[in-house]
């Protein structure tokens, strides 16, 4: 047999290999997102690009889209996913075709999840990706409101732009997240920490396209340290542990216990769980016993997977006065609950760590009152430098990261 048939026998085998371990390596989730509700704004006959930020590198990327609030069925008749570059473009000669089961077009059906097939795209952490999906009819989109990310939206009946690198045909934008759930990379090794939590985790008085909330700098901490660990949010914006039927303001979301298992087991590679909620609850009048009562079960529930730490994270203080704020729903009748939900938070849940973000935001001179420079304006959010100050202050070594 003559050498180039030789080589060429060998490079076919290991072209073969190669694809044999690619499809057999894990995938691990690196960005994702929590849906709230149908979205008011129909989209026909037209194309979306949502952008997204990976958080772990990898040579290949799978995408999951979500309709959880549809209430018909949603086609997706071609998806495409590319590196961002700037606004709506993307690199040229990287957008990639995304296929379903080997298949161009997808029907997700009303509440129902689809998850793509793998797509060989190399990544790096903290690299923006755009997914553009094309719907050819009509549909309300399953969303996440307030995703502090712009993403772009061509105007109905422009028809499919999956492959446009210019972008110049994205002439709308949209903070909101439609119906792209997580996307996940192809990482040997590698795991990922949830962060799951209400508006400071989603990151409500954060920077728009800044990525400055406190689980952001967390995650780029840990990629300047090399570790191969992604960092996921599942925060909603007045997200609740419980589901009390009294709670007045009534909420805007299914609560912790409700969702936990679409939002945070549903992920691959899970290594840690951040559970960073409460404050809401005390907000609408629950008790202490009710809100620890909901994390218990949650808890149990994560243990139940065997392989995933759970870390608790503190509730930091609100104001009960804020100037112009007529009400800000807030007493210390409620600070002493939180107090109280704290306390058994740092002492007795048994948590794998704790993440004392109270002590990080409080006041120098009032332990129940955030820091003035810390606090955004609203006695309840930090602002991006309070953000600042809880990323900086998580100790890496809870996710098994040296300094």
């Amino acid at each position: 047999m003559r050498k180039s048939s030789l080589f060429g026998m060998a490079a076919a085998i290991a072209l073969a290999s190669t694809g044999v371990l690619a499809q057999n390596a894990p995938f691990v989730a690196a960005w994702g997102t929590s849906q709230q509700r149908e979205g008011e704004a129909k989209i026909a006959n037209a194309t979306v690009r949502m952008i997204a930020r990976v958080t772990l590198a990898g040579e290949a990327v799978r995408i999951r889209l979500d309709n959880t609030y549809g209430k018909t069925p949603v086609v997706f008749s071609k998806a495409s996913i590319a590196p961002r570059v700037r606004g709506a473009a993307v690199a040229v000669n990287l957008v990639k075709p995304v296929t379903f089961r080997g298949q161009g077009t997808v029907t997700v059906p009303a509440g129902g999840s689809v998850t793509s097939d793998a797509v060989p795209l190399s990544v790096v952490a903290q690299q923006d990706l755009a997914v553009s999906l094309f719907v050819s009819g009509e549909a309300l989109p399953s969303q996440h409101n307030n995703a502090q990310t712009t993403s772009y939206v061509t105007p109905n009946g422009a028809g499919d732009a999956t492959a446009s690198a210019d972008g110049k045909a994205f002439t709308e934008r949209t903070t909101a997240m439609y119906w792209l759930k997580a996307i996940d990379v192809q990482a040997p090794g590698a795991t990922s920490i949830i962060a799951f939590g209400d508006s400071i985790t989603d990151g409500t008085c954060t920077t728009l396209d800044a990525h400055d909330r406190w689980e952001d700098l967390v995650s780029q901490r840990l990629a300047l340290a090399g570790a191969k660990i992604a960092v996921v949010n599942e925060g909603i914006g007045g997200n609740t542990v419980t589901n009390a039927a009294n709670y007045n303001p009534v909420t805007n979301s299914d609560p912790g216990v409700l969702r936990l298992d679409r939002d945070v087991l549903s992920h691959p590679g899970i290594s840690h769980v951040v559970m960073f909620m409460g404050t809401n609850d005390v907000r609408r009048g629950a008790p202490a016993q009710l809100v620890i009562g909901g994390m218990k079960s949650m808890i149990e529930r994560l243990r139940a997977r065997g392989n995933i730490k759970v870390i608790g994270a503190t509730m930091v203080p609100r104001h009960t006065i804020v100037p112009g704020v007529a009400d800000t729903g807030w007493s210390e009748e409620k600070t002493k609950i939180r107090n109280q939900v704290n306390d058994w938070i740092r002492k007795e849940a048994g948590f794998d760590a704790v993440l004392d973000f109270d002590r990080v935001m409080a006041s120098k001179s009032d332990p129940n009152l955030m820091e003035h420079a810390y606090d955004c304006g609203d006695g309840v959010h930090p602002s991006p430098i309070g953000y600042f100050q809880m990323g900086k202050a998580v100790d890496l070594a809870v996710f098994g990261v040296k300094p």
